[in-house]
């Protein structure tokens, strides 16, 4: 089997692009599967094909600054992998940054969790250095309304950057639920309707110890239920939410799964800060690539770890990530492929979108 023709087909059914275009597609993400790097020269090199070295780069440089990316139809694909229609997911939104040079790279990224890792669906490049504004929030949150719905979304998860009195009114107008941490020296109201600060709330919490308040208290103009947790660190973790604060730890726990999206993307995987890339267009295409690179190592590693499960080390946790599982396979494939041939035909099953109508259990986590 040509390892390249069966996943030309799936991208080209998928993405509706014409067959050059596909190719290279391709061919880079192959590349940077098997180097595991943005860095432009590197996946060059690492490109199958019989073209000159300087040929395949300039061919890569056309693709991010000539083509067009319909950032939906990338959104659908990634979102059929993994999810079908009728479920409820938990949204988690947070930014990946670096500087490199004297510009700054901000990426503002809504994913959906999942399996302890993130899904990674929409991205923004902000054009600033520092956090995003409510306009911003609204409409990445928006563009997957306009796609999926909003009644899909059992609530969303955001650390404590994403607070403010219209991010907040937008989400309770709308309906759409959320569990964020907040700051412990912001102003909120005591049961008798007090000014007093968040920590005075939570004053006498121990290491591990955990507060629901079961009545709503005024934050940042809004009514909202608080609960929180005294961490080991010493800090204490407040989180505000609009309903169910019972279940507003744990469910806020979530959250970290996008943390370890961008450790995947960055250290962990595909070093997305070797590139050289300083456009915002251009960088936002080639999160295109890194996503796609991402979610078929993580579809690999599931249906690796049904075949072979991943071993639990004596902690009481798994010896490698399912991402990390399904990657060095791939990867191990790929590079193999005179010898492993028959193995490719799994890998590419599992780069093929979801065809089920039934709802997705077990989504959340």
């Amino acid at each position: 089997m040509n390892q390249n023709s069966e996943l030309m087909d799936i991208i080209s059914g998928n993405f509706g692009w014409n067959k050059a275009r596909v190719r290279c597609f391709v061919n880079m993400l192959i590349a940077l599967l098997i180097t595991g790097t943005v860095n432009l020269t590197k996946i060059a090199r690492a490109m199958p094909g019989n073209a000159k070295q300087e040929s395949r780069y300039r061919q890569i440089t056309r693709f991010f600054a000539n083509y067009g990316i319909d950032f939906d139809v990338i959104a659908l694909f990634i979102f059929k992998l993994f999810f079908v229609n009728g479920g409820m997911w938990y949204l988690t939104m947070d930014r990946t940054n670096w500087q490199w040079g004297e510009s700054d790279i901000n990426i503002l990224t809504l994913a959906i969790v999942f399996k302890g890792i993130a899904i990674p669906i929409y991205w923004e490049l902000l054009d600033k250095r520092g956090n995003s504004d409510t306009k911003e929030r609204i409409a990445i949150v928006q563009k997957f309304i306009d796609q999926f719905g909003k009644d899909c979304i059992a609530a969303i998860l955001a650390d404590r950057e994403f607070i403010g009195n219209d991010w907040f009114n937008w989400l309770k107008a709308n309906s759409i639920s959320f569990v964020i941490r907040v700051k412990k020296s912001l102003l909120t109201t005591d049961s008798r309707g007090k000014t007093v600060s968040v920590s005075t709330l939570f004053r006498g919490l121990k290491p591990s110890e955990q507060r629901v308040l079961y009545g709503t208290r005024m934050l940042m103009g809004q009514e909202v239920y608080l609960s929180a947790l005294w961490l080991h660190g010493g800090e204490l973790l407040v989180v505000a939410t609009d309903h169910d604060p019972g279940n507003s730890i744990k469910t806020y726990g979530f959250r970290w799964q996008i943390e370890t999206l961008f450790s995947c993307l960055k250290g962990r995987g595909f070093n997305f800060e070797d590139t050289h890339i300083s456009d915002p267009v251009r960088i936002k295409k080639l999160f295109v690539l890194l996503a796609i690179a991402f979610c078929w190592a993580h579809k690999t590693g599931e249906w690796r770890h049904e075949q072979k499960a991943i071993k639990i080390k004596t902690h009481g946790r798994p010896a490698f990530s399912l991402f990390r599982y399904g990657l060095d396979y791939l990867v191990d494939v790929l590079l193999h492929l005179f010898q492993k041939n028959d193995l490719l035909k799994f890998c590419l099953d599992a780069i093929k979108p979801i065809k089920s109508d039934l709802n997705l259990i077990g989504s959340f986590v």
